[in-house]
């Protein structure tokens, strides 16, 4: 996958972290920026904000019977203007933004205002096959969220978006709770996910508390993981009690980081360093009992001890039936240069 600011994400790359705001900014533009700042500060390579609003959410018949939720909707949301300051900030202290469209209006906006890298399209809509289409056609880069999801309605989903010709697509693995319990993650899906879709970059959306699940996706070579973000859990908001605060987010950054760099290579290859640390570790050739020149070497003559600078006790055959030169007392290694071949 490549984003539209030229970004390569690839499965089993060193991961890009995201790091979902959702409402925890409490509609506030001040936060927001703090937010943005905290996510940069903890490593995370974007940010990625809801473009909801009481229009794109939810329909008329549910305001009717929930009339509360549309003032808090409203209130909690961001508006076009300020996502598009938001956006601007982004560019200019260096972290990439985003945001999850609900409507076509707000897909738009996104991709010809924002100029986002990328768009996320929510689990929720991973059967509102029109609205993928549209969102494809603007070939604009997708995240496609698989929460709640069979694989069946991932695979139709992937397809409706390759059939207008986008492939550049990253499969999220993602399960709908907020949070999970880890035993529900089954992060072997981003095995399965990899299979099935060998072509495309595959992630995980982490609805954890923790950092423990999302570093185990690392070794599993996740290209992505996102991760919900606040600057305080204590606050009651939607989803922000599972959020993930900075001084956490900055610990999980690090930790993911240093679990691809173990990931290392697929081929044994020894560094200098640990062949260095045979000589130290490893066991040489010595002498069980004292013996004299001219003395032949029988196996029962020698066991084997640190270090390993000797004759190494895997080549102990080349030396039985050869002749010592000097005397060598017990516990001492035998060395090549006291051995001669027997005439």
């Amino acid at each position: 996958m490549v984003l539209k600011n030229g970004r390569s994400i690839k499965n089993n790359s060193e991961p890009y972290i995201v790091a979902e705001l959702n409402s925890s900014h409490n509609g506030k533009m001040d936060i927001a920026r703090k937010m943005i700042d905290a996510a940069k500060d903890c490593g995370c390579d974007a940010v990625k904000f809801q473009s909801w609003s009481a229009e794109s959410l939810y329909c008329r018949d549910y305001y009717d019977k929930n009339p509360i939720l549309k003032k808090m909707i409203s209130r909690f949301s961001l508006k076009p203007v300020e996502l598009l300051e938001l956006s601007e900030y982004c560019n200019d202290i260096g972290i990439d933004f985003s945001s999850t469209p609900y409507s076509k209006e707000e897909v738009d906006f996104l991709v010809e205002q924002c100029k986002v890298p990328f768009v996320k399209i929510a689990s929720m809509d991973i059967n509102n096959l029109p609205y993928l289409r549209y969102i494809a056609k603007t070939n604009i880069p997708i995240i496609l969220s698989t929460g709640m999801a069979t694989i069946e309605e991932i695979t139709k989903a992937v397809t409706e978006i390759e059939n207008v010709g986008n492939h550049n697509i990253c499969i999220l693995h993602c399960v709908s709770l907020y949070p999970v319990e880890a035993q529900f993650v089954n992060l072997n899906n981003i095995i399965m996910l990899k299979e099935k879709f060998p072509s495309y970059a595959i992630g995980y959306s982490d609805h954890t508390i923790g950092s423990e699940v999302a570093c185990a996706s690392v070794g599993l070579g996740v290209a992505l993981i996102e991760k919900h973000f606040t600057l305080n859990n204590k606050k009651i908001g939607w989803d922000n009690q599972m959020a993930t605060e900075p001084e956490d987010m900055k610990d999980l950054v690090l930790k993911c980081h240093r679990v691809h760099s173990s990931l290392g290579l697929y081929e044994r290859k020894l560094t200098s360093e640990e062949l260095e640390q045979r000589k130290k570790m490893r066991r040489s050739v010595v002498a069980a009992i004292d013996m004299s020149m001219g003395h032949i070497i029988e196996e029962g003559d020698f066991t084997a001890k640190r270090p390993g600078d000797g004759i190494p006790v895997n080549e102990y055959k080349n030396i039985i039936g050869r002749v010592l030169i000097r005397d060598i007392q017990k516990d001492q290694l035998i060395l090549n240069e006291y051995l001669r071949e027997r005439e």
